[in-house]
């Protein structure tokens, strides 16, 4: 965006005072990428109309892909000169950003660090480096455990406090066929979904370990503690007493919105996407907790940056709508459309936003959550994806099919760091 001096306007000629206020006047257009995310979609639109209403002079331009071409688009887009100015990305996937000079440090005048450390929650302190943020986020995510309120009331149970209670709950909600076959679940399960999360920062603590070691470069999930924490999991899904099915209806998000699932574990950002579904009653509440009362979860966010494409005029308008986006208005609207947490302690944990049924669980979840540092998020994804396959479709036992995940989730962290010091 330009701006013009107002005493060199006073003494200029009227020719070079028209110059000066056509530049100044002059549209600038910025073009903002986000994968598609239906109840994203709307509370961005409602921040770009916002946003323009306070500043007439920049349009923004919002485009947007399902999540699976997502990462491909921008990659090819940016060094192209093409694409966005500013861009959506997940937090797991900064190294790779930077790396691809895909993006640019936020500038620290307008973005200080100190202030961001003050003001923020903690997690986001992973986008730093030295004293510049690369990116930031207008909403973080926990997990919950969201429950099908007529399915719960049918098999008489209440939504469950601990992991005891949720296995439960969870049996007295499966229903099969006279087969034998699965007709409705009690409770879904998926390592493609959220439930690698819940697996690595969830269960793996409360079952007495920690997942990783030396800043998340070390695996440390190949034990006793993990062991345990797999059997439990694998117990959802297999045996005479299993309460799910992997691939059940595809999708475990799928599962629960159809009303086929009793018990769903997912993110805050699910909550939009449910409130649209018609005919379907849910509740949600805290992810369960041991018999001996020990809870865990995992959070994580989505951030903004500016890419390396904003240049000129295009960088300031960009600048200024990373100032709007990371505002504490633009996160209470995401709150309310999306269902993500402020990135804020002062927006999230007010009294209302704290207390509210929907919201609280989520926002109570902070307080213990963990946040992986992924080297490549989708690579460790799928390693927990495979490390359940070898156990349902080759029938390997949960400890020599644990023992290679971990192994080649090692590789991955070894690749990278080793790359990263070269």
């Amino acid at each position: 965006m330009a701006f013009f001096n107002v005493k060199a306007l006073a003494v200029a000629t009227a020719t070079s005072a028209a110059a000066l206020f056509s530049t100044a006047a002059h549209a600038v257009e910025i073009e903002y990428w986000q994968y598609f995310f239906d109840a994203r979609v709307k509370a961005m639109e409602t921040l770009i109309e916002n946003f323009q209403e306070a500043n007439p002079d920049i349009t923004v331009k919002m485009t947007h892909f399902p999540y699976a071409d997502y990462r491909t688009k921008v990659a090819a887009a940016i060094p192209a000169g093409e694409g966005p100015d500013v861009v959506q990305l997940f937090y797991g996937w900064l190294n790779d950003y930077v790396a691809a000079e895909l993006i640019q440090p936020l500038p620290a005048d307008v973005f200080p660090a100190s202030q961001i450390d003050a003001e923020f929650f903690p997690m986001v302190q992973a986008m730093k480096d030295g004293d510049a943020y690369w990116a930031l986020p207008t909403a973080v995510r926990s997990l919950a455990l969201f429950y099908n309120e007529r399915l719960l009331e049918e098999a008489g149970v209440e939504p469950p406090t601990t992991l005891d209670e949720m296995i439960a709950a969870a049996k007295a909600m499966t229903k099969r066929d006279g087969a034998g076959n699965l007709t409705q679940v009690g409770m879904t399960a998926g390592m493609t979904a959220q439930d690698h999360h819940w697996w690595r920062e969830g269960l793996v603590r409360q079952f007495g370990g920690e997942p990783y070691v030396d800043d998340y470069q070390t695996v440390n999930y190949n034990n006793e503690a993990g062991l345990e924490a797999l059997n439990f999991y694998a117990s959802l899904f297999s045996g005479d007493d299993a309460v799910s099915a992997i691939g059940f209806m595809d999708e475990p998000q799928a599962a629960f919105k159809a009303g086929r699932a009793g018990l769903h574990i997912d993110g805050s950002f699910r909550i939009g996407s449910l409130n649209d579904t018609r005919g379907l009653k849910w509740g949600v509440t805290e992810l369960p907790a041991t018999a001996d009362g020990t809870r865990s979860n995992y959070s994580s966010y989505w951030v903004n940056a500016i890419t390396t494409k904003a240049e000129g005029e295009k960088y300031d308008a960009a600048v200024k709508f990373m100032q709007y986006i990371t505002s504490d208005e633009a996160m209470q609207i995401w709150l309310n459309v999306v269902g993500e947490l402020p990135a804020k302690p002062s927006v999230g944990l007010t009294d209302e936003n704290a207390n509210d049924p929907v919201y609280g669980p989520f926002i109570k979840g902070l307080a213990y959550a963990h946040t992986t540092k992924f080297a490549n998020e989708s690579g460790q994804r799928q390693v927990m994806v495979e490390m359940v396959e070898r156990m349902t479709l080759q029938g390997m036992s949960a400890e020599e099919s644990l023992a290679i995940a971990a192994e080649a989730e090692q590789k991955i962290l070894d690749d990278y760091y080793k790359s990263a010091s070269n």
